[in-house]
């Protein structure tokens, strides 16, 4: 039944494939000579099969543990540097037909607050989150064909890229909705967004009917087909997630790399992100009440093997994770980080009252954009707000060959340096505009060309005359 080329869900996420792998993983989690094998492998950078990686999951042993760890954080710099891409969620409306049983916006909800923002409610929140320093937005909604049909969406990204308040724009829409037809699809493309990004929440098909029993999300083969279709559409950033938290890890992490395998397989381009959520408390949502919650180890094992096995694909994390645990697996993959985000339907132009919540989760890390700016700045990081890959037309396969080819440091690098440059000129506050000039001073010596090098200083000197908008 398994095969990774197929277009039919249960084929390319095949329930007997990840059987048989973790029965693999169960027998073989103390085989040394076969854990070994498959680090060497690792350290390739050419990554890791479903099955492979299942048995470095499996394996408790600390000291191989540990060399994983350290290999996610190399494979993370020779990919990515140490930059890490800032963005924030926006929620356009929460009104939803389905009966997913995890998630507060389910239909049955009759307390929570619906709302729907306007054009002009979009326009506030987005000057708000301009204000900020925000240059890239996930647009999230609830499906619902008739209050938030495709032309909302559509309008709502037209509203947003028209934008421009001071020195603010947002520069990239990435979209997180509900699985569509290849004709909508292709209507988002032509609405320019960046990626496309649906969660699958499990790959285990008997469970997600379970937590999907009413609505159009409850067909399982149409939802995990969804990223095809876009690709079909021309949309070639996708992006992967599970809700960890649903259903058993290691079924959810097998099932998510067969899924990076099948896109590999079948386009030639594997997801340009996988996102990494866990279950968390909302409205009339109680996480203890699904068995299948993991500890905070366990989430940093998840994110390091999902490094070295996917080692091209950007890892996002998002403000559902505290300070502390993502101070840890940004050491061990992510790439890319929300700050200072809002799960609620409006909410940045003002907030809500108490009692008229529409959060769909609660966050953990509250910290405002300039305290998550330096506080990454204080750990290494280089907060990036960089955009340009996506409207220079580097997507997909091309982003793909820049990144597999290490010319992060040429390209992305810098960019990363002055967008950051930006941010400090028109946004930061002293103390981060301080630490972040002392950090771009060092981060440009790291540039191995020598006319990058000249160009990117160039570009900062004339950030600092009033000019924006630079990129590689």
């Amino acid at each position: 039944m398994y095969n990774p080329k197929s277009m039919k869900a249960t084929e390319f996420i095949s329930h007997e494939e990840i059987q048989d792998t973790l029965d693999y993983a169960e027998k073989n989690k103390e085989n040394i000579e076969l854990i070994d094998s498959i680090i060497a492998k690792a350290k390739l950078r050419k990554g890791l099969t479903h099955r492979e990686a299942a048995v470095l999951l499996a394996c408790e042993i600390p000291e191989k543990i540990q060399e994983c760890y350290d290999l996610a954080q190399q494979i993370k710099k020779d990919f990515y540097g140490n930059r890490i891409v800032m963005f924030a969620p926006l929620y356009l409306s929460n009104y939803c037909v389905n009966g997913c049983v995890y998630c507060p916006y389910h239909m049955k909800n009759k307390h929570i607050a619906r709302k729907k923002l306007t054009q002009e409610e979009i326009k506030a929140e987005v000057i708000a989150l301009q204000d900020m320093g925000h240059k890239r937005l996930a647009l999230e909604a609830g499906e619902h064909p008739t209050i938030n049909p495709i032309e909302y969406i559509l309008e709502s990204i037209e509203t947003i890229y028209s934008i421009k308040h001071k020195n603010g724009a947002i520069r990239r829409v990435n979209v997180n909705i509900a699985a569509t037809t290849v004709e909508n699809y292709k209507k988002l493309k032509d609405a320019g967004i960046g990626t496309y990004i649906l969660f699958q929440e499990t790959y285990h098909k008997e469970s997600y009917k379970a937590l999907h029993p009413t609505g159009p999300k409850s067909d399982y083969d149409y939802h995990t087909e969804a990223h095809d279709r876009a690709m079909e559409a021309g949309i070639d950033d996708v992006g992967l997630g599970v809700l960890f938290g649903l259903e058993l890890y290691k079924y959810e992490f097998a099932g998510l790399l067969m899924h990076a395998e099948h896109l590999e397989a079948v386009f030639g381009v594997g997801p340009h992100t996988i996102s990494v959520p866990r279950l968390k408390r909302a409205d009339d949502i109680d996480p203890d009440q699904f068995d299948n919650g993991i500890s905070d180890e366990i989430f940093a094992k998840l994110c390091a093997l999902i490094r070295i096995s996917v080692p091209y694909t950007g890892m996002i994390i998002s403000t559902r994770e505290s300070k502390e645990v993502r101070e840890k697996v940004l050491r061990l993959g992510v790439s890319q980080i929300s700050g200072a985000s809002k799960t609620s339907v409006g909410g940045y132009a003002e907030s809500e009252p108490e009692d008229e919540t529409s959060e769909q989760f609660d966050v953990s890390d509250k910290r405002t954009l300039d305290e998550v700016v330096r506080w990454l700045m204080e750990e290494g990081f280089i907060p990036s707000f960089c955009t340009a890959c996506y409207r220079e037309g580097r997507t997909g396969d091309r982003f793909m060959e820049l990144c597999k080819n290490g010319q992060i440091l040429n390209c992305c690098h810098p960019n990363a340096l002055i967008t950051l440059k930006e941010f400090l000129m028109d946004y930061a506050s002293e103390e981060t505009k301080k630490i972040g000039e002392e950090l771009i001073k060092a981060e440009i010596e790291k540039i191995p060309k020598d006319k990058v090098k000249e160009i990117c200083r160039d570009h900062l000197a004339k950030i600092e005359e009033g000019i924006r908008d630079f990129r590689f």
